[in-house]
């Protein structure tokens, strides 16, 4: 197999990545970004926040990190927003013994998607008839998956919660769809036991965004791939390695 497998026709859009791969937009610095790379970061973390947004809209339960903090609030003098906060600094100190690394992505993270998902929770309509918004919900889903797809390829940082997914990747080996299936059914099932309400939305969100987020790595490859090794993507390093087939 050589250095960048190509996928075999539409097939290889179809098959989930195991991995975060290297593509063309991938930057060397997670400080530095190429203007391919910060745009691919900004579109990915777009879509990322709107699909955050879809779900809001669908009314069909919010996140399972939302129902941790929902459940954390009930035991403890906090509001839901702090309790928002105390999740996402326990999950950043989890980064330490990962050995990941922030980046620019890290920040923008924050930012670019608050940004989509007050847009969004704005301008889109709330569907009322269940179909409609179960349509949305799973639209929202691959959103998300996708946008993740898209920003995590260019190494300039994931967001708390990704950090905690990648690392937990690159120090197992196991594939980054079930590393972040097990995270999102933890969470849930942690939120839910503290007293956190949970829906149909919630369980779906949980199940599927770990094969969403693997579909949108492996098309992230499959429109970014490099055209022919370069200086920093000519192999595999320990950070992000190439799609493994």
């Amino acid at each position: 197999m050589g250095a960048y497998p190509s996928p075999v026709g539409f097939l290889g859009w179809l098959r989930p990545s195991r991995t975060v791969p290297v593509t063309r937009w991938r930057s060397t610095s997670r400080w530095r970004p190429t203007p391919l790379g910060a745009l691919v970061l900004v579109v990915g973390l777009y879509l990322f926040g709107t699909g955050e947004a879809l779900i809001v809209q669908a009314g069909l339960g919010v996140s399972p990190w939302t129902v941790l903090a929902q459940g954390l609030s009930t035991r403890l003098p906090l509001t839901l927003g702090a309790a928002t906060f105390l999740v996402s600094a326990v999950v950043l100190l989890l980064w330490i013994p990962l050995r990941e690394r922030p980046g620019l992505g890290t920040i923008a993270n924050a930012v670019v998607i608050a940004v989509a998902l007050e847009v969004g929770v704005a301008v889109l309509p709330t569907p009322t008839a269940p179909p409609a918004q179960l349509a949305v919900v799973l639209l929202g889903i691959g959103a998300i998956g996708l946008g993740s797809g898209l920003y995590l390829t260019t190494n300039l940082g994931p967001g708390p919660r990704d950090g905690w997914m990648t690392g937990l990747h690159r120090r197992t080996g196991w594939p980054v769809g079930r590393v972040r299936l097990g995270i999102e059914l933890a969470v849930l099932a942690s939120g839910w036991l503290l007293g956190g309400t949970a829906g149909l939305g919630t369980v779906l969100f949980a199940v599927l965004i770990g094969p969403a987020v693997a579909w949108g790595l492996a098309i992230a490859a499959a429109v970014g791939r490099p055209r022919r090794p370069g200086p920093g993507t000519s192999a595999p390093d320990a950070d992000f390695p190439e799609l493994d087939a």
